[in-house]
């Protein structure tokens, strides 16, 4: 009766520690799609193709571009609702934006910002991937593992109003309320 017990003790503990030994990718989160179908509302019929008037006139194609018999849902609502589908199209950055990236980017850029994140990213993500049994019993340690590095909004509020800046977006400090309501 002792020998199935400890055969099945020596099995759970070779799964439990070939499953802390993955390569795969950590997951702090772990959310799950609610239903294995597609989804019916992603699907969007092509339009129907047409033969223009004048062959001369069609835009040269562009790899990646878009094309006449391409889906617009967003601009087939805004007509529909009565607006100018023409303005969902950007064609440039406007001058508010072109400062804004001339500002930003006045000590230079760096290239490869993105893969670097990503690589120190995944590398937090593995030292944070949380205990043996929240790895086995899919526990979401992604909180516990980015609270370090979350804002607490309310000291940061504080801190800009000490400074004097104004921050009309925000509520009034709770000094302010008080004296608003007529409590003390």
């Amino acid at each position: 009766m002792v020998a199935p017990f400890r055969t099945l003790a020596v099995v759970a503990v070779l799964a439990a520690a070939l499953a802390g030994c993955s390569k795969a990718e950590p997951k702090l989160m772990h959310a799950r799609a609610s239903g294995t179908g597609p989804d019916e509302f992603g699907i969007l019929p092509t339009k129907p193709l047409q033969m223009p008037e004048d062959l001369t006139a069609l835009p040269e194609p562009t790899p990646g571009g878009t094309s006449l018999a391409d889906p617009t849902p967003e601009a087939d609502a805004v007509a529909a609702l009565g607006g100018n589908p023409a303005a969902l199209t950007r064609t440039g950055m406007s001058g508010a934006d072109a400062a804004l990236v001339a500002r930003t980017g006045r000590f230079g850029r760096d290239a490869g910002i993105r893969d670097r994140l990503a690589a120190e990213d995944l590398e937090f993500r593995r030292d944070n991937d949380g205990r043996l049994l929240e790895r086995l019993m899919s526990v979401n340690v992604y909180f516990r593992a980015y609270e370090p590095m979350s804002l607490d909004q309310e000291a940061e509020l504080e801190r800009w109003r000490r400074l004097g800046v104004r921050t009309v977006a925000a509520p009034p400090s709770a000094g302010a309320q008080q004296a608003f309501n007529g409590t003390e």
